[in-house]
C-alpha cells in the first residue's frame, strides 16, 4: 500500500530516512534529526549529479564528497549501503559500536567511501577548500583540449555549526578568493542547534556572508527534490565562483512530537516516536532496517553508472597517454605519491667552512626545499602569510592565484587554522605533497587540524619557524615554550627539530618519504653552529630520531 503511495524518488529518500532512524535507535546514540531532513537532497545528489564508482572508491577522478556534518553519519552510511559501497545490513545494525565500519562520525580510511574524518564541526567545509584546490591544480598542469582527465567536483553538506565555526570562516574566505568553481555546499539550514534554536546564538545572514566572500548563492527548499536539482546545476554552471546552496530543512522530518526540535538532533527519537515517525511516512512499522526492493535495485544502479564512468576514465587517459606521454607518466607519478629516484640529488651539504660556519635552520630548510622542488613538481604550499620569515617560497615559481591554478606558491592569508584544513583536502585528495609554514607560537591555531591528519595517517609537511630563545623583541606572545610538547604529545605526528643544517636537510627527507602521517619541523630563527660530521656523527642518523652526537 504504502508503495503506491510514493514516487520512487519519496521512496529512496525515505529508506535513507528510516534506515538511519533504526540504525540510531538500535545503538541508543545518535543524531537521527540531520538524516531525517537531509534525506531528500542527498538522495538527489548521489543518485542523480555525483560521479563515483562504488566498486573503486579510490578512482582518481571521482567528485568528491564530504559530510562536513559528521554527527549525521547514518546519512552517509544509508548512502554508503544502498549504493553498493559493500557495506551491509548487519553493518548499519552495529552503529557506533566497537570495531565497526559505522562509528559515531565518519572515520577515514576506516570505511570504504568515506573522504575524511569528519568530527569536529567545520573540519570538512574548510578540507573540502583543499580538496578542491587540488583538482583545479591538477586540471591546469595536465588537462589539454578534449582531454580533461582531472575534472571533478568537491561537494559538501554543512551544518549551522559548520557555518558557524570559525576555520570555515577562514577558508572559505579563501576559496572564494581563488575563485574555486567546482566547489559546492549544500549547508543544511534547520535553524536548529544542539541546545535549542540557532537563534540564541547565531543571527547572522550566512548567504550574505559567503556572498562576500565571493560565493555563488541559492536560497532554496531543501525538502523539494527539484528545488535540490535545479540548484546543484546551477552551481555547477557557475564555473567562477564556489558555491553555497542554502537548502531550508526541517530536522527530524516526519517525526510527529520532535519535528523542527533540537530534541532530536542529538538523542534517539525513542522507539515509541520511531513507529510515529514511521507511520507519517507511510512506512511499516513492524520490521526494523526495512529495505524495500525497488529503493534497493534504483540505488544500486549507481554500481553500473560508476562502472561505466570509470571505464570511460580510462579510455580518456589512455588516449591522453598516447598523445601526451610525458604528462602521463608524471600524472602517474603524482598521484601514486612516489619520490623519484634522485630527487634530493641536488640538496646541500654543509661543513664549518660554509656560511662562517653557522647558519639559521629555517635559512637551511629554505635551501633544501628550493632544492627538492625543481625535481618533485608535487611539492605545493606556502605560508600563512610569513613565507619570507618562514623561508617557504619556491624561486622562480609563480603564486598560486585564480588565474594561474599550476603555480606551487601558496599565499595562505594570515589564516593558520584554514591552511592546515586546506593541506589535509590537498593531501587526501592526492597529486600533491602538501606543505605550509608559519612561525612555531601559532602552531597553537592549527593543532585541530594537525591532529586530524595524524588521525587520517596524511603525508603533510609543517614548517615552524622561530624556536628560538632569541625572541625577545617581539614579547611573550611569539615566543614558544609549550608549544614543542604540544605538537610530541600527538600521536602518529612526527616532529622533528634540528639542531645544524645537514640535520635540516634529513628532516625534510624523511618528511617527504612519511606517506603514513604528518610531520612537523620546528626551526631556529638564529644562527647555529655547522657541525663537522668528520669529527661527530652523520647527519643521517637524524632520521632515527635521536642520537650520540
Amino acid at each position: 500500500m504504502y508503495q503506491n503511495a510514493l514516487s520512487l524518488d519519496e521512496l529512496c529518500a525515505n529508506t535513507i530516512r528510516t534506515l538511519s532512524i533504526d540504525a540510531v535507535q538500535k545503538a541508543n546514540s545518535g543524531h537521527p534529526g540531520a538524516p531525517l531532513g537531509l534525506a531528500d537532497a542527498a538522495y538527489v545528489l548521489w543518485t542523480k549529479y555525483l560521479k563515483h564508482n562504488p566498486q573503486n572508491p579510490r578512482w582518481v577522478d571521482r567528485d568528491r564528497f564530504v559530510l562536513s556534518a559528521g554527527h549525521a553519519s547514518m546519512l552517509l552510511y544509508s548512502l554508503l549501503y544502498l549504493t553498493g559501497y559493500g557495506l551491509t545490513l548487519d553493518d548499519l545494525k552495529n552503529f557506533r559500536q566497537w570495531e565497526s565500519l559505522t562509528p559515531g562520525h565518519p572515520e577515514y580510511p576506516l570505511t570504504p567511501g568515506v573522504e575524511m574524518t569528519t568530527g569536529p564541526l567545520g573540519q570538512g567545509i574548510s578540507t573540502a577548500v583543499g580538496m578542491a584546490l587540488a583538482e583545479a591544480h591538477l586540471a591546469a598542469k595536465f588537462n589539454r583540449d578534449g582531454f580533461p582527465i582531472a575534472n571533478h567536483y568537491t561537494y559538501v553538506i554543512a551544518s549551522d555549526g559548520d557555518i558557524m565555526e570559525g576555520i570555515s570562516h577562514e577558508a572559505c574566505a579563501l576559496a572564494g578568493h581563488l575563485k574555486l568553481g567546482k566547489l559546492i555546499v549544500l549547508y543544511d539550514s534547520n535553524s536548529v542547534i544542539l541546545s535549542g534554536p540557532a537563534q540564541q546564538a547565531f543571527s547572522e545572514d550566512a548567504a550574505a556572508r559567503y556572498a562576500a566572500y565571493g560565493w555563488h548563492i541559492q536560497v532554496i527548499d531543501g525538502m523539494n527534490q527539484a528545488e535540490v536539482a535545479a540548484a546543484i546545476e546551477a552551481a555547477q554552471a557557475a564555473q567562477d565562483k564556489p558555491s553555497l546552496i542554502v537548502a531550508r530543512t526541517h530536522i527530524g522530518y516526519g517525526s510527529p512530537n520532535k519535528h523542527d526540535s533540537y530534541q532530536a538532533h542529538g538523542e534517539p527519537l525513542g522507539a515509541e516516536e520511531v513507529k510515529l515517525t514511521k507511520e507519517a511516512l507511510g512506512w511499516p512499522t513492524t520490521d526494523a532496517f526495512y529495505v524495500p526492493q525497488d529503493a534497493l535495485e534504483h540505488m544500486r544502479s549507481a554500481v553500473a553508472k560508476g562502472a561505466q564512468a570509470e571505464a570511460e576514465w580510462t579510455s580518456l587517459f589512455h588516449a591522453y597517454a598516447q598523445v601526451y606521454p610525458e604528462l602521463a607518466q608524471e600524472w602517474a607519478s603524482a598521484i601514486s605519491g612516489a619520490l623519484p629516484e634522485g630527487y634530493d640529488a641536488d640538496v646541500p651539504v654543509w661543513t664549518p667552512e660554509d656560511s662562517k660556519g653557522e647558519m639559521a635552520t629555517r635559512e637551511a630548510s629554505g635551501k633544501v626545499l628550493n632544492a627538492i622542488a625543481p625535481k618533485l613538481p608535487v611539492l605545493l604550499g606556502g605560508s600563512a602569510d610569513l613565507a619570507p620569515s618562514n623561508k617557504t617560497m619556491l624561486t622562480n615559481e609563480p603564486l598560486l592565484e585564480a588565474e594561474n591554478y599550476a603555480a606551487r606558491n601558496m599565499n595562505f592569508g594570515i589564516r593558520e587554522h584554514g591552511m592546515g584544513a586546506i593541506m589535509n583536502g590537498m593531501a587526501l585528495h592526492r597529486g600533491v605533497i602538501p606543505f605550509g609554514g608559519t612561525f612555531l607560537i601559532f602552531s597553537d591555531y592549527m593543532r585541530p587540524t594537525i591532529r586530524l591528519a595524524a588521525l587520517m595517517g596524511l603525508r603533510v609537511i609543517y614548517v615552524f619557524t622561530h624556536d628560538s630563545i632569541g625572541l625577545g623583541e617581539d614579547g611573550p606572545t611569539h615566543q614558544p615554550v609549550e608549544q614543542l610538547a604540544a605538537l610530541r604529545a600527538i600521536p602518529n605526528l612526527t616532529v622533528f627539530r634540528p639542531s645544524d643544517a645537514n640535520e635540516t636537510a634529513y628532516a625534510w627527507r624523511y618528511a617527504l618519504a612519511n606517506a603514513n602521517g604528518p610531520t612537523a619541523i620546528a626551526l631556529s630563527r638564529q644562527n647555529l653552529p655547522i657541525f663537522d660530521r668528520t669529527k661527530f656523527a652523520a647527519a643521517v642518523n637524524t632520521e632515527k630520531g635521536a642520537y650520540v652526537l
